[in-house]
């Protein structure tokens, strides 16, 4: 089992090596139809499957209008396309319709990731726990998943706010967090993440200790600016995610000057550890 505990929204867990998406929608999760079905038949042509059992489903009173749901997931080429999708229960009943014998497996691990977003809501402290032994399994040191912890915590807050002032699109998110990035360290997310040879990984994921903590600042900022001046409406809190971030770029800019080192590194941890490259780092000086 898997977790994207770096966008919880929108995330991928594996069953046998098999890519499942996933998504958060009505206080559940959602799962894609397409890449189950590929899971349980080994298919390259699970769309086609899809296809064919819908009117065999349909023909034995199964309500698809009402069960499934075309959600927004990331297809392969990264762009969000509308996807079916169904919740744990009825693709409990999907499953029941697909001959194979990975049908009984696979139903105790569905039961079990779409479960496990229930139980963090709950417990909010399991919810760390887990993503702390995760971060530790793939090789992060323990000061670095702490940063890395609280800094979702405080992107959290962040959208937390944009949302009671009115902001809802993924969208918009994105833009306002360019805008501090790019206050911050004089890149966009997009232009970071080329600066530092990632792809589709989660740039934050591959930041060190002081991006880390300058991300944690721009973002802490612009949720305090947008908070005390009653930022309203996109143009509003775009005005605070640039102030936010220039408070951040000004202690970054003022750090690089005293240390005589750029905060920005275009190092990333694809080749190696977090905490391997940490201790090859130190015994260098």
């Amino acid at each position: 089992m898997a977790h994207d505990i770096s966008n919880p929204e929108n995330a991928l867990v594996v069953f046998q090596g098999r890519k499942i998406r996933r998504k958060w929608f009505n206080e559940e999760w959602w799962f894609s139809v397409i890449d189950i079905i590929g899971a349980l038949t080994q298919t390259d042509r699970a769309r086609k499957y899809w296809s064919d059992l819908k009117v065999k489903l349909m023909e034995e009173g199964f309500e698809l209008s009402e069960k499934i749901g075309q959600l927004k997931l990331i297809a392969e080429d990264g762009k969000l396309r509308p996807t079916d999708c169904a919740n744990t229960k009825n693709m409990f009943r999907i499953i029941q319709s697909v001959p194979s014998p990975k049908a009984e497996p696979f139903k105790q691990w569905l039961a079990q990731v779409g479960y496990d977003r229930v139980e963090e809501i709950q417990n909010p402290e399991l919810a760390q726990k887990r993503m702390k032994e995760l971060y530790k399994a793939k090789g992060y040191s323990d000061d670095w998943v702490e940063k890395r912890v609280r800094g979702i915590a405080i992107r959290d807050e962040l959208t937390d706010e944009w949302k009671k002032r009115g902001l809802l699109e993924e969208r918009e998110y994105a833009i306002l967090t360019a805008e501090i990035s790019k206050a911050t360290f004089g890149m966009t997310p997009s232009e970071y993440k080329q600066f530092k040879g990632l792809k589709k990984e989660n740039l934050r994921d591959h930041m060190d200790d002081l991006e880390l903590i300058f991300t944690m600042l721009g973002e802490a900022s612009t949720t305090r600016i947008a908070r005390d001046k009653y930022a309203k409406g996109f143009i509003g809190n775009k005005q605070a995610a640039r102030e936010g971030g220039a408070v951040a770029g000004v202690a970054r800019k003022e750090l690089e000057q005293r240390s005589i080192r750029k905060v920005s590194t275009s190092e990333n941890y694809l080749s190696e550890p977090q905490k391997k490259k940490k201790l090859e780092d130190k015994s260098k000086k």
